[in-house]
């Protein structure tokens, strides 16, 4: 037996508040099992396009009844419990505007978009940084994404550094987005990179384990410490060419921390060419605008058709002027 969703009008001797009214939308479910289940989880069950968090703050706002009573996170429904559950609008992006922006598209359909995003492009606002990021081409791009996800980063399901190029993937759908972001957490997208690096690590691959978190002593940074200090983070690497005294290594995140490959990179003393927070060398072969770090692959399903597909995106130009350079100067050795 599945629930049954239906809108009718809220009794007015059930509520004397304003439960309901006004914008939003009001849903009607029984619950169907013959064993107990609390009622955020089963919410979340049934209203999968919701992540757990948001359907906790309906409840603990008072936007969840269980049989005309307000209804707690961990309130046991039984059979044939009525549940109504209101969802109010979603809350406008107070400042946020459109802006027109030439977006290189991998792929678009009804619920998500897969970009290659350029060095330079902010991925999300923060304050005193609230025009000409990705979000903001977005916002022009996709006019019902203010809708989904929260204030600041409508749609967003992962991030780039701003100088980190490569395939990002952004939500069309509170659905999709939520979906998405599952995919990411328990490894079932894929994510890897191509960098150049300083050096040449010993041997073909390796993984290194580390946790990151704020540095000790400069908090604009990050660095690998104690587990206590820090969220566990793992990258997986491999060596794709020598090139002299720089190597071309491709990695492949089981975590995504913050300046993760960044950060692993410069603790194993191979720090990312043209990182200008974790590599000390300015002298390089080639003017960079940032480091030489590429989002080259993105593979996950697609969060309705369930389709597995994988996405790449070409080497920017700068970058494979780069590797070109440091390979004719090995060939001139």
């Amino acid at each position: 037996m599945s629930p049954t969703w239906r809108r009718p009008p809220l009794p007015e001797e059930t509520f004397t508040d304003d439960f309901g009214q006004g914008e939003g939308e009001l849903l009607t479910l029984t619950y169907p099992k013959p064993l107990p289940m609390r009622l955020d989880r089963w919410l979340v069950s049934q209203r999968k396009e919701q992540s757990r968090a948001r359907i906790q703050k309906f409840i603990d706002a008072g936007y969840v009844r269980v049989n005309g009573k307000a209804g707690k996170a961990k309130t046991p429904l039984r059979q044939g419990d009525e549940v109504q559950l209101w969802m109010p609008p979603p809350e406008p992006l107070p400042y946020l505007q459109p802006e027109p922006m030439d977006l290189d598209v991998l792929f678009e359909d009804g619920h998500l978009i897969v970009l290659n995003k350029p060095a330079g492009l902010t991925v999300h606002p923060a304050p005193g940084n609230k025009d000409g990021t990705l979000v903001n081409g977005l916002l022009h791009h996709c006019p019902d994404l203010p809708g989904i996800s929260g204030k600041l980063r409508p749609g967003i399901v992962h991030r780039l550094d701003k100088d980190t190029t490569g395939c990002i993937v952004i939500a069309k759908s509170q659905e999709a987005l939520v979906k998405l972001q599952v995919q990411i957490q328990k490894r079932i997208a894929s994510r890897e990179y191509f960098a150049v690096v300083h050096g040449v690590p010993n041997g073909d691959s390796g993984t290194i384990v580390g946790a990151i978190g704020r540095h000790p002593a400069d908090r604009k940074k990050y660095a690998v410490v104690s587990g206590a200090n820090g969220r566990y983070a793992c990258t997986h690497w491999s060596l794709v060419e020598r090139l002299g005294d720089y190597s071309l290594l491709r990695f492949k995140l089981d975590t995504g921390r913050t300046h993760q490959i960044r950060v692993h990179c410069a603790h194993m003393n191979h720090p990312v060419v043209g990182d200008p927070t974790y590599s000390r060398c300015r002298k390089l072969p080639v003017e960079m605008p940032g480091q030489a770090l590429h989002a080259v692959q993105l593979g996950l399903d697609h969060p309705i058709t369930r389709e597995r597909m994988v996405f790449e995106a070409p080497l920017p130009a700068v970058m494979d002027k780069l590797i070109s350079v440091l390979r004719r100067r090995v060939h001139q050795s």
